[in-house]
């Protein structure tokens, strides 16, 4: 195994793990998600909606260590979704830091779709 694919599945799996810890806290409604969701604009419903989706694709991105295809397609609808995330950060006022998060997530997505390409 190559640095590069050991560089994969390293960030495959924290970025994996973040994206499940999240999406799983967003489906069980934990108050702080609650908190956030009011905050943004969106119903506990929709925010429980958008969980299930992380945690779909937070799946997928692990099933794409054995499938590329995949986990590239799980990795792009994720970065999509972070930089939806940040736009509504942005749009309810929040600082560039209150994004952070989504921005990091982005960024370490990008970067296994990069290595992936490497390897491919």
């Amino acid at each position: 195994m190559g640095l590069v694919n050991l560089a994969v599945i390293v960030l495959t799996a924290l970025v994996g793990l973040v994206v499940a810890a999240t999406g799983a806290a967003k489906v069980a409604a934990v108050p702080d998600m609650r908190s956030r969701a009011d905050h943004l604009g969106f119903s506990a419903r929709a925010f429980r909606m958008i969980g299930g989706l992380e945690l779909a694709a937070a799946v997928g991105i692990a099933l794409g260590l054995a499938w590329a295809p995949i986990g590239v397609a799980a990795a792009i609808g994720l970065v999509a979704m972070m930089v939806g995330a940040v736009v509504c950060h942005l749009r309810a006022g929040d600082r560039p830091i209150d994004a952070a998060p989504a921005i990091v997530v982005g960024a370490a997505l990008v970067a296994v779709l990069v290595l992936r390409v490497q390897t491919a």
